[in-house]
């Protein structure tokens, strides 16, 4: 998997994390204002509702999408290690070595 794949990935995850607050953030002022009268604010909290509803299934197709790009990720770089195992093994060979010098430098 190439970097900016692992990034793109990365912040798909970030911005799913973030809707599940913001859901679940206007879930809790729904039920907070449940006692609050007057046409309104009922119709306001319909209209949440029925948003909330909506971004809970675009959230749900989000992360079904995030799944399969993450698998076709993993299936790319499975078949390029297979393909090539001894460059494979030499990538993170060199990877290990820098980790080992930046850490020691330190």
């Amino acid at each position: 998997m190439s970097t900016a794949q692992q990034a793109d990935i990365n912040a798909q995850e970030q911005r799913i994390a973030d809707i599940k607050t913001i859901i679940a953030d206007a879930e809790e002022v729904l039920t907070a204002t449940a006692d609050q009268a007057g046409e309104k604010v009922a119709s306001l909290r319909a209209r949440v509702q029925t948003r909330l509803q909506d971004a809970k299934v675009r959230l749900g197709h989000a992360e079904a999408l995030l799944v399969a790009k993450t698998k076709a990720a993993a299936k790319a770089t499975d078949t390029y290690v297979h393909e090539s195992p001894w460059t494979a093994v030499g990538i993170a060979a060199g990877v290990g070595l820098l980790l080992g010098v930046v850490i020691a430098r330190r």
